[in-house]
């Protein structure tokens, strides 16, 4: 069997900087047209001139006949200025502002510590630049259940953004819940969108501790349980336009993960796209493909499908064990296992 779809596009990606992304965004580049690039480097992307040179970087490190097209964004802060939105939007590289809830993930200590206290001037010129704001959705409050962190800071935080600015453009990424699932579904179509992630489709919590700790399972938001992945299947496999593709792939040293301490994050960029069809094949809806992996989030970010195409081979292949660079070795999602569909570029 074989398929053909438009060249997809990764609408949340992490590459890194330095040695991991040169070893990195070779795979991404491989396989989709565009990404959204998140800005959570040390230090972060916090000004369009840092991300103007960072997608210079990025665009350095791809192979030679690339034609991959990174997609920046900033990094908010409490002290982000108005005028800063202004000039991401003038500078034709900035397609979208990440909200990191200081403390939610890796890097994000300089995130937002009271977004309606100290950001709604530049929630304000966000709405009249047309500007997307991209949620890492959960809250920080360590009184707060892990597993609980994203439905709480739904109704925290999101409901109430949304009804105070109607018109802003809101990607809630890499959702894990049906709460996540049912408050996008609410919401006006075109105005608020969620990114899935190929772990999220795939694993839950169970994927952490069966047959011992499974660090390279371990990412945020935390794996949830069965009846939310379920949900998760659901909205991305039913046509809605509201769902589209976010590999969420994030890259760490094999000793960053496998250690007292490990970080969270899952390097999926390799295997994103043999996953998502895998879960459309299993849920009898690979007619829906294309639609999540190529057209929801280009209509969202109001920008044109991309030109060329894609084709997945239903031919088994081996995941790599790990892949080496200058400083260690990044170990990928489903790590030696093997695999049903396999891309390749058309």
């Amino acid at each position: 069997m074989e398929l053909s779809i438009t060249r997809p596009d990764d609408w949340h990606l992490h590459l890194r900087d330095g040695d991991v992304l040169n070893a990195v965004v070779p795979h991404s580049a491989h396989h989709f047209g565009r990404a959204i690039v998140m800005p959570n480097l040390k230090p972060p992307i916090t000004t369009t001139a840092a991300a103007v040179a960072y997608r210079e970087t990025i665009l350095k490190s791809l192979p030679a006949d690339s034609d991959f097209n990174p997609l920046m964004t900033l990094y908010l802060t409490d002290t982000t200025s108005p005028m800063e939105i202004k000039l991401a939007r003038e500078s034709q590289v900035v397609f979208g502002v990440k909200l990191y809830p200081a403390g939610a993930t890796t890097n994000s200590q300089d995130g937002v510590t009271d977004l309606f206290g100290k950001c709604l001037p530049v929630l304000q010129e966000m709405v009249e630049h047309n500007m997307p704001l991209l949620v890492h959705g959960e809250v920080t409050n360590p009184e707060v259940d892990m597993f609980d962190r994203e439905k709480v800071f739904i109704e925290m935080v999101l409901r109430p953004l949304v009804q105070k600015f109607p018109r802003l453009k809101v990607v809630m990424e890499h959702v894990t819940t049906m709460d996540a699932v049912k408050f996008v579904e609410s919401c006006t179509e075109g105005s608020v969108a969620a990114t899935v992630t190929p772990q999220h489709l795939v694993l839950n919590r169970n994927s952490l501790f069966q047959g011992g700790l499974q660090p390279h399972n371990y990412c945020l938001p935390v794996l949830k349980r069965e009846i939310h992945r379920q949900a998760l299947v659901s909205a991305v496999t039913s046509g809605s336009k509201r769902f589209f593709l976010g590999t969420d792939s994030a890259p760490h040293d094999r000793r960053r993960k496998e250690c007292s301490c490990g970080c969270a994050g899952i390097y999926n960029a390799p295997v994103a796209l043999s996953v998502y069809a895998n879960v459309f094949e299993k849920a009898n809806a690979l007619d829906k493909l294309e639609a999540f992996t190529s057209f929801n989030g280009p209509e969202f970010y109001g920008l044109p499908r991309n030109n060329s195409k894609v084709k997945l081979s239903k031919t088994p292949w081996k995941v790599p064990e790990s892949f080496s660079y200058a400083s260690g070795d990044i170990v990928p999602m489903f790590a030696g296992e093997m695999l049903d569909w396999l891309p390749s570029p058309l």
